[in-house]
């Protein structure tokens, strides 16, 4: 199928549907071939960890993690966190950062006490060093749990971790002495290794060396500590034929692709999002100010003589429909009524649909209401996503405050 009948299809679907607005629309089919994909491309034994945050909505992560057989999500924010554990009375969490001490704190203290102890049994939480697994073990203390924790490792991204198997045999010490933590394992993230050059040895050559330093740091673990060895995430989640000691590898955005994740490993994968919103006004392109400025550009050929005025705009995203539809330097960004340049012979008409892909999902798929579900040429049905919330413990839901 062409573009022209892919998106016009799509746009019938969503005037079919009512929705007239600026849509976040996921492929369904598309979803479901990327994630068998995912799933068929992983070496048996291998769990696969679904990443809250690049799937934003309840509905979206049960189906995911249906199709994939897991019940493991990582979690990146706790009133995202808490939404999971209640719709999810089985999933494992692994945070994917560490989490601030007072922001746990808060937190907990908004809860009662089945949900403290739930929270403590099904979550495992990330330190990155002595001072945090200090922080978490006088947060056990003060709410009379055990706390599962794992340790964030530095396997080449240099974005914080544990540094060397030395540092994680002394944190390994400094918990197991707490008697309130109990360490599960840890986290590799190497979301890096495409982006290493040639002259520095590539990607495979990084990718083999990050395996090496996991494989150093889980040595340095104690063996009964080691039931947790994850890494991996959308971008590399398909390079692992061999998955060296990892036990699990995390992977989110992937399934949907936004356009950060074009990358040659997830070559096989098709886009599955996309930002729906109609052009309000086709115009004569024209530049504010005096008349003459217009004419001037668009003789040197700097500024288009065809745009339009979107519903909206300024998201995270790259247009991708109409073919040649682009942003405009001379205007600017407008999260209102966004300019676009068009090419000479497009025949965009007032109301038809434009449409983005967005550049990443984290930030995105939250920002539209309902996700609308394209599938078979109609819309099927509507996801809410998650939104992230306060912190604050009069703000947790079913919080006892």
């Amino acid at each position: 199928m062409s573009d022209g009948a892919y998106f016009g299809s799509l746009t019938t679907a969503l005037q079919d549907a009512g929705r007239y607005g600026p849509t976040l629309v996921i492929d369904l089919d598309r979803l479901n071939r990327n994630l068998e994909i995912v799933r068929q491309g992983v070496r048996p034994g291998v769990t696969l960890r679904v990443v809250d945050k690049s799937l934003p909505s309840i509905p979206l992560l049960a189906h995911v993690m249906e199709r994939l057989g897991t019940r493991r999500i990582m979690s990146f924010d706790l009133s995202v966190t808490r939404a999971v554990l209640r719709a999810f009375p089985d999933a494992d969490i692994l945070f994917g950062k560490p989490m601030p001490s007072a922001a746990l704190a808060v937190f907990l203290s908004g809860m009662e006490r089945d949900a403290v102890c739930d929270f403590a049994a099904r979550s495992v939480l990330l330190a990155d060093g002595l001072p945090r697994i200090e922080q978490l073990a006088m947060l056990a203390q003060a709410h009379r749990v055990s706390l599962r924790v794992a340790f964030e490792v530095d396997v080449g991204m240099h974005r914080g971790g544990l540094q060397s198997p030395a540092a994680v045999a002394e944190a390994a010490q400094a918990a197991l002495k707490s008697g309130v933590l109990t360490l599960e394992g840890l986290m590799g993230y190497e979301a890096h290794i495409p982006a290493i050059p040639g002259f520095a040895g590539g990607a495979a050559g990084e990718a083999k060396a990050v395996k090496a330093r996991l494989a150093a740091f889980v040595e340095a673990l104690p063996p009964a500590c080691r039931m947790i060895v994850n890494s991996g995430g959308s971008k590399t989640v398909l390079t692992y034929a061999d998955p060296g000691v990892a036990t699990e590898l995390s992977v989110g955005s992937a399934f949907v692709k936004p356009t950060d994740f074009d990358t040659p490993s997830l070559a096989a994968l098709q886009p599955a999002v996309f930002i729906a919103t109609p052009a309000l006004k086709v115009v004569s392109a024209m530049l504010p100010g005096p008349v003459w400025m217009t004419k001037v550009f668009q003789a040197l050929g700097l500024f288009a003589k065809k745009g339009c005025f979107l519903y909206g705009g300024h998201w995270l995203a790259r247009p991708v429909y109409p073919e040649g539809m682009r942003g405009s330097s001379f205007w600017g960004q407008s999260s209102n009524q966004q300019f676009m340049a068009l090419p000479a012979g497009c025949d965009l008409k007032n109301d038809d649909s434009v449409f983005f892909r967005p550049t990443q999902s984290e930030a995105v798929l939250w920002q539209f209401g309902d996700i609308a579900l394209f599938s078979q040429g109609r819309i099927v049905g509507n996801w809410p996503p998650i939104i992230p919330g306060s912190l604050s413990a009069a703000h947790i839901p079913g919080s006892g405050s």
